[in-house]
């Protein structure tokens, strides 16, 4: 049998098991899925699970999005192509390809430079180009490249750094997990125009927080 044969069955499964299942059915996010190897971008352990409906283990204590969660992040972005996208948490770079294919250029930061360095390894060796891969610590902002069309946090974080909203344009988006376990929302912050931004809950999940996210302020009495 051959295995590349199986992993492009798994990856159309995923698409339409997973994926298309769970209210993704922008048609762009969709044939991204299927054209974009996730397999490359995961552990050579973990190979044979790169299409489980799974977080999976990519060191440094840090796992990859589920798949459903990531596809549903993309669609609800709404990226454009000359969009300018800031990613906190590059992790293996799967997300930053895809972000990458449907945006004009991609800025992802990581606190682990191990991360930004492997991931750079991955992204050139797809011949992905329009992103510009930094190390640090950017769970309270990063207005290095500001403003941005579009943010988006791979890790959760238990309230939203006020930065984040203010380096976005008029007309940007910020996606982002917001909460503390066991109950954590993903939340759609977009931006009218200057200081003027609606933030709508999308669903309830929970996923591992970004180091060092700024901590709600604790009440004494």
């Amino acid at each position: 049998m051959n295995p590349q044969l199986d992993f492009e069955r798994a990856r159309f499964n995923m698409v339409e098991q997973q994926i298309r299942t769970w209210e993704v059915l922008d048609q762009r996010v969709l044939d991204l899925l299927l054209r974009v190897r996730r397999e490359d971008y995961v552990p050579p352990q973990y190979r044979a699970l790169a299409f489980a409906d799974m977080e999976i283990p990519i060191g440094h204590g840090e796992k990859m999005l589920a798949p459903r969660l990531e596809a549903r992040m993309l669609q609800e972005l709404a990226l454009k192509p000359g969009d300018k996208v800031l990613e906190v948490g590059t992790g293996s770079g799967y997300m930053t390809a895809l972000l990458a294919s449907l945006a004009g250029h991609v800025i992802s930061v990581d606190i682990v430079p191990e991360f930004t360095q492997a991931a750079g390894d991955r992204l050139a060796a797809h011949a992905i180009a329009s992103v510009t891969l930094e190390s640090g610590d950017a769970a309270r902002g990063w207005d290095r490249h500001a403003p941005y069309d579009a943010i988006v946090l791979t890790g959760s974080v238990p309230v939203l750094a006020e930065a984040f909203v203010k380096s976005l344009l008029p007309g940007g988006r910020l996606l982002a997990v917001v909460g503390e376990p066991p109950v954590m929302e993903a939340q759609l912050v977009t931006c009218f125009a200057a200081g003027a931004c609606n933030t709508t809950g999308l669903f309830e999940t929970c996923i591992s927080p970004l180091r060092n996210a700024p901590q709600p302020e604790k009440f004494v009495f």
